[in-house]
């Protein structure tokens, strides 16, 4: 049943790439809302169109939407036959950019190849180690598709997120599922959170460290500062005894019993800075 309405709409897009944005949609008369799945076609920066799939509405997100980013319409039988035919024309694509790429012999990788809905555009996604100067193998490309040809070069990171996937934790990959940007990510984040060294388990699908690394680290920072060094030597009750691994998340200190050769859990509130030692175990 058609729904009569003019209350407008703030929905999420996701398009190919694990591109997303932000869209205001306002129904016609007649017209249903948008649901969450729905594939629409928006209208770019540049006027022309593009299509995506909604992944959610935010009723309280209006004041940061650009009034210009507009949901068009939702897609209809011909404008799915549409889009299954760029899909089609990015494979035929791949060849021929392939193909060119190997007679020029530049020295880059193609990852991805992509048309906006109105074909006004076709973008062709590379990682190159080095500047790679493209000029001829456009001129090549804008012969053949008569669009404009748009060359971009992307990270290992960009790579993973544009083709997908699934994390060793079951769960689609952070990059591709809402993150928008790549924080700086480095080995001392798992030290500091105790992580084992193992590249295997700090890596992800795109061989760098796992973007989640960050994801507690402000936490473990923050409760650090309660915790003594690993290192550092008490005289406790005990014995002597050595800081040997921290359980931030139920607040025990691990030590080492120098004299006893034993392992000692111990609350972090029975530890005061009077058992603290300078001597060295």
């Amino acid at each position: 049943m058609d729904i009569a309405t003019d209350t407008t709409q703030t929905v999420f897009v996701e398009f190919q790439g694990s591109r997303r944005g932000s869209y205001s949609y306002t129904p016609s008369e007649g017209k249903e809302p948008i649901e969450r799945g729905d594939q629409v076609v928006v209208e770019t920066d540049e006027g022309g169109e593009d299509s995506g799939i909604v992944t959610h509405e935010c009723p309280h997100c209006e004041n940061g939407v650009d009034p210009d980013t507009k949901v068009i319409r939702k897609l209809s039988p011909a404008d799915y036959a549409h889009l299954i035919d760029n899909q089609e024309k990015e494979d035929e694509a791949w060849d021929v950019c392939q193909e060119r790429i190997d007679e020029l012999g530049l020295d880059m990788k193609l990852t991805d190849i992509e048309f906006q809905f109105d074909r006004k555009k076709v973008t062709f996604y590379y990682t190159a180690d080095e500047r790679v100067d493209f000029r001829q193998l456009v001129r090549d490309l804008a012969a053949i598709y008569r669009t404009r040809i748009e060359m971009r070069q992307i990270g290992v990171r960009d790579e993973a997120k544009r083709h997908d996937g699934m994390g060793v934790c079951g769960h689609r990959i952070c990059c591709s599922s809402f993150m928008d940007d790549f924080e700086p990510v480095n080995t001392q984040l798992a030290k500091e959170q105790g992580l084992p060294l193992n590249p295997s388990k700090l890596t992800g699908l795109c061989g760098k460290l796992k973007c989640c690394l960050r994801y507690e680290y402000s936490y473990y920072e923050e409760k650090m500062g309660d915790f003594p060094d690993v290192g550092e030597v008490f005289d406790l009750p005990e014995g002597r005894a050595r800081v040997n691994h921290l359980d931030i998340f139920n607040d025990i200190v691990h030590f080492w019993l120098v004299d006893r050769a034993e392992i000692l859990e111990k609350p972090l509130s029975e530890l005061d800075d009077h058992s603290k030692t300078q001597s060295e175990a």
